[in-house]
């Protein structure tokens, strides 16, 4: 399991963001990444390693804490 996946969510469609643009973002950082594997993420059923992570604070522009804030 992993704990950022609401706030990468949050995140996302608070900037307006598809899944699909979110991951074209993230591509474009080097993190080869699929719309379903977001998608995974965001429903906190893939684990996300510590790059990954980097990668999507990056690509949502938020620093990394922010992925970690609770929102439940």
């Amino acid at each position: 399991m992993n704990i950022i996946g609401n706030n990468v969510k949050f995140l996302r469609e608070k900037n307006g963001w598809t899944q699909d643009q979110l991951a074209a973002k993230c591509n474009l950082l080097g993190l080869n990444i699929s719309r379903g594997t977001l998608a995974k993420i965001e429903a906190k059923v893939r684990r996300v390693i510590d790059s990954e992570i980097k990668t999507l604070a990056t690509a949502l522009q938020v620093e990394i804490t922010e992925l970690f804030n609770d929102r439940d």
